[in-house]
């Protein structure tokens, strides 16, 4: 954001309060419920002041009193449980916004994309995500409860103080403000202070998530213990930052303390003067000093509960600008995909830049016919990756038009083309679960029998069926446990279960051994039967597969047609084979 402190301060903090009208009525009944164990607040010391007076200055024996103290015990059982119940309340509000939060941030990442998610820490995102979002509970469940409360329960504590001695109430007034006022005054850098802390803990957060993602080649050139020793040092920085918001904290706590404890005395010392001058009884005298220091209690909770309030500004200021960015679809994608036998996918005069000075696509055209595969092929940085990217909704295009049969991709429900789409990456993702749960990610409802005809189709089902439990068998972190081959081919099987009629593949083989190559090519022949297939090659053996080799080269078409024309043509695609022509199936397509 472009704002500076004080405005961001007031942006985010308006932000935050837009979210609270969502749980208005439990932070009402909070506030009710709050108020309710305050008005007991002075009935206890309205019984206390009489039973005193009645025993201590008139002389009336303890048991002439007993109804009175029973009285109180049913007051002090009250007020507890109105106090927890209000505490509840702001805490099952507080839940709701953070549980609504976090899915919106979730979907707001997924309408992003993996395109912008490329250019992100992990670690800082999943921070943000978990320790951000819990860091909001502070001002909904206490903040804004007590805010409230700071103004009703003095209120109402004042209204019975000033009949009984208008002075006290007049002192009570002059000085009530000066909590508040030093509150604001001690807390006025908390916030910046608070976003420096969640900055680095951001920091801290991507960093540790890097040194565990990249721990084995840490150890294989042993650099772990010089990382080791940086992620100590952030975390060093990181705890320093803490403390100094520590101190913040507990120096206005202290101050607070410090002025109401010196407000109540100046009541106390008024209201001796009072007594001994015969201006005041005891009973009202005493009343007056035992709601002294409960009219001042809402303000020093409320100056506690500051600090969670810049805490929650510190937190927000991220998960605020992530849910305020406009995703690559946009609201104009309403138009549902009409249906049909087969898609063609075309792209005509498509231009597209990540940045002004990095453009992807340059005016590209190209035609993905239904039944056939279509090969992109061309050295690294041509544009391959950017045409899934724009098919799969990842990106805009930024001129020109992908046409899906006769209509805009750009005007196409998102969700309507997605569930006609296929997409089988150079490295597949397993999620920790059990193969079956990997597989149902493609259709949830399929049965088992659909699930195994899909993976005998993906030449999976056979090692499927070898390991210890069959599709239940637990797999790891992105399939710890099985091969490269293995992760492709159970990715593969989702596809065939998904039964899409658009099938988009980044190089399915790389990284794989020849058998595992061949097997793959094998399964890719039989799922592209009859279905519209743009496959990204990087190896001269996948693009044999294609019906017809687009070759691009900065963005723009520069040859097409079948392998053998365009190895006999020569020119980019006979530069891109010729290292290959002793082995064209072991030697990648793409120069380094």
């Amino acid at each position: 954001m472009s704002t500076t402190s004080p405005q961001l301060k007031k942006h985010i903090d308006a932000w935050l309060a837009a979210r609270a009208a969502r749980i208005r009525p439990s932070i009402r009944l909070a506030v009710g419920l709050g108020l309710s164990a305050g008005m007991l607040v002075i009935v206890q010391a309205a019984l206390l002041a009489w039973i005193v007076d009645t025993v201590v200055m008139h002389g009336a024996r303890l048991a002439s009193v007993w109804p009175e103290l029973a009285a109180m015990l049913p007051v002090f059982g009250l007020r507890f449980v109105l106090a927890q119940a209000a505490e509840r309340a702001a805490f099952v509000g507080a839940a709701a916004i953070r549980g609504e939060l976090r899915g919106q941030l979730l979907r707001k990442l997924q309408a992003l994309g993996p395109a912008w998610l490329q250019g992100q820490s992990s670690g800082a995102l999943a921070s943000q995500l978990v320790t951000g979002i819990e860091a909001l509970e502070g001002y909904y469940a206490r903040w804004l409860p007590n805010r409230a409360l700071t103004v009703l329960l003095p209120f109402a504590i004042l209204v019975v103080v000033f009949p009984a001695d208008w002075t006290s109430g007049l002192v009570l007034i002059l000085t009530a403000p000066l909590i508040p006022l030093f509150m604001i005054l001690l807390g006025k850098g908390a916030a910046d202070v608070n976003r420096r802390q969640w900055r680095q803990l951001a920091r801290l957060s991507a960093r540790f998530l890097d040194a565990l993602q990249g721990l084995t080649t840490l150890k294989l050139f042993n650099a772990s213990r010089r990382e080791a020793e940086m992620v100590a040092r952030v975390s060093e920085a990181y705890r320093e930052s803490t403390m100094r918001v520590l101190r913040i904290a507990f120096l206005s706590a202290v101050v607070l303390e410090f002025l109401a404890t010196l407000s109540i005395a100046v009541v106390a010392v008024l209201i001796g003067f009072h007594l001994l001058y015969g201006k005041i009884h005891f009973q009202p005298g005493f009343f007056v000093l035992l709601l002294a220091p409960e009219f001042y209690l809402p303000l020093r909770t409320l100056g506690t509960h500051y600090h969670a309030r810049m805490e929650a500004i510190g937190a927000a200021e991220r998960i605020a600008e992530i849910l305020e960015m406009r995703p690559p679809a946009g609201d104009a994608r309403i138009e549902p995909l009409a249906a049909a036998s087969d898609y063609g996918v075309s792209f005509e005069a498509v231009s597209f830049a990540y940045a002004a000075d990095r453009p992807a696509l340059e005016r590209l055209s190209f035609v993905a016919e239904p039944g056939r595969i279509t090969a992109l092929v061309g050295p690294s940085g041509a544009g391959k990756s950017t045409v899934l990217n724009l098919l799969l909704g990842f990106a805009d295009g930024q001129a020109g038009t992908i046409w899906i049969n006769r209509q805009s991709l750009a005007t196409l429900d998102q969700a309507s083309w997605l569930a006609q789409v296929a997409w089988l990456p150079q490295r597949a993702h397993i999620f920790v679960g059990s193969v079956l749960d990997n597989l149902l990610l493609a259709r949830p409802d399929a049965s088992l029998a659909a699930v195994r005809e899909a993976a005998a189709q993906a030449g999976a089902d056979e090692f499927i069926m070898a390991l210890p439990n069959g599709y239940d068998t637990p797999l790891g972190e992105r399939g710890a446990g099985l091969s490269g081959g293995q992760i492709q081919r159970l990715a593969l099987a989702r596809a065939f279960l998904k039964d899409a009629r658009v099938i988009l593949l980044d190089e399915p083989t790389a990284h794989l051994d020849a058998h595992s190559q061949a097997q793959i090519h094998a399964a890719l022949r039989r799922l592209a039967h009859g279905r519209t297939v743009l496959l990204i090659a990087h190896r001269p053996s996948t693009a044999k597969l294609a019906d017809k080799v687009v070759v691009l080269e900065d963005g723009r078409a520069v040859q097409s047609g079948t392998h053998d024309q365009l190895s006999a043509e020569g020119g980019q695609y006979g530069r891109l084979i010729q290292p290959s022509a002793a082995d064209a199936s072991a030697i990648p397509l793409v120069r380094s």
